[in-house]
């Protein structure tokens, strides 16, 4: 029997010459999902023209008709439905196409992450009333990132809109996710938020590197043995340069480890809106030589590859999300040091690799980081706990695991309910 699953999410839709695409990663994660299913149907939205440009600065861009495995792909695209007014004129239209592909397709699995413009949302609503068995994703408590982000916002109207609308929408996805039969929460700190309101909470994985990216063992040794040898410290940071991921924090950390007098290098990959501050803090505390910005990388072999010569991976992040970047670390045997969050730790629970301190203390970081140059001993162990930790994850496993939960909870279309009682009991 074929089976077919439906995803509605959030991420969007890039239209360059016509055709419809979705960064590297993403479309990685398509052809995984094909391994799975014999065919599956994306609904999400798409991007405006002027956003899409911008996010192309960040992002890679892949055409979904280039994947080997196009043919057995349904795209459904939505409007940007983000403003009010774009959200209500739409909704009526968009209901009724999603009501069309819940009922088509066997297995459904929804991503809602707010309440005004998320189609995700909509499935979820129209999947209970059409009384069809789903599966609710998440990869980060969006309501709790938008609480935390509003301190730093400074357009009143944006803090007023949130402030009212934050409770609904944290009601709304309560209630999606205690109505899905499966709950798939990335990382430690979404599943820490939501697995008491689902009634199959699973903590799963959303990861693009491959056995293959694992660091090699004459790289790593090669890489302890040049800390031994009392060479620089290497810092780095892969990522946009934004509020969420403690940008400026970073470069402010940076400076007080000059300060203590710490031998170092710090290279910061990645482009956001802040970059351009990060670089003129840098050259106002007068420590722009010891940093390298270099910018976004397309390349992801380039990336990890200047992972790989990396000591520590230094992060700041502020809200509870479930970045890759740290996988990606791990992986490149890097022990990822910064700000505690169940995430992080859940990531090195089982070999180790890691170190946290609390929220925003930019001196109990720096202080790690100055301990980790001092005792190289322990940060050479350290490093290869991060790298053991690493071998932990790869696409091909963790998109197994999903796929076999979604088929294991999620009730098919064409069961009829005698059947799906039967194998229940």
């Amino acid at each position: 029997m074929d089976t077919s699953l439906l995803l509605v999410v959030p991420v969007p839709f890039r239209v360059v010459n016509g055709r419809y695409g979705l960064d590297e990663q993403t479309c990685d994660g398509l052809v995984r999902w094909v391994e799975h299913f014999d065919r599956l149907v994306m609904a999400a939205p798409v991007l405006p023209d002027k956003q899409a440009q911008e996010l192309s600065k960040t992002e890679t861009w892949r055409a979904i008709e280039e994947l080997p495995c196009a043919d057995r792909i349904e795209l459904v695209p939505l409007p940007y439905g983000y403003k009010p007014v774009n959200y209500v004129r739409h909704y009526a239209r968009v209901r009724s196409l999603l009501s069309a592909k819940i009922q088509e397709c066997q297995y459904l699995c929804f991503a809602p992450s707010v309440w005004i413009g998320d189609w995700a949302s909509v499935a979820g609503s129209e999947a209970i009333r059409l009384k069809r068995s789903y599966a609710m994703w998440a990869d980060r408590v969006e309501y709790e990132v938008i609480r935390r982000l509003l301190k730093e916002e400074t357009s009143v109207k944006t803090k007023i809109k949130e402030t009212l609308t934050l409770p609904i929408t944290k009601r709304y996805i309560h209630h999606l996710i205690r109505q899905s039969e499966v709950g798939l929460f990335q990382g430690q700190d979404c599943y820490t938020a939501y697995a008491p309101l689902s009634r199959n909470p699973h903590c799963v994985y959303d990861i693009h590197t491959q056995k293959s990216d694992q660091i090699s063992s004459d790289r790593l040794n090669k890489k302890l043995d040049r800390l031994m040898q009392n060479e620089p410290l290497n810092l780095c940071y892969v990522g946009r340069a934004v509020e969420m991921k403690g940008a400026l924090e970073w470069i402010e950390i940076v400076h007080q480890l000059h300060q203590r007098g710490i031998n170092l290098k710090a290279t910061w990959l990645g482009n956001g809106h802040l970059l351009d501050e990060m670089k003129q803090l840098a050259a106002a505390l007068g420590i722009s030589d010891l940093i390298t910005f270099g910018g976004f990388v397309s390349d992801r072999a380039s990336m990890l590859d200047t992972m790989q010569q990396q000591d520590v991976f230094m992060f700041c992040h502020k809200t509870p999300e479930s970045p890759r970047c740290l996988v990606e670390a791990l992986v490149s045997g890097l022990p990822i040091v910064g700000y505690d969050s169940p995430y992080p730790r859940g990531l090195v629970a089982q070999h180790g690799g890691g170190i946290f301190t609390p929220l925003s203390d930019k001196t109990a970081l720096a202080d790690q980081i100055m301990a980790l140059d001092r005792d190289r001993a322990k940060l050479c162990n350290l490093i290869r706990q991060a790298a053991e930790s690493g071998k932990l994850y790869d696409e091909e496993t963790v998109f197994q695991h999903r796929s076999d939960l979604i088929k294991q909870y999620v009730i098919p279309k064409t069961w009829s309910a005698e059947t799906a009682i039967a194998a229940v009991s």
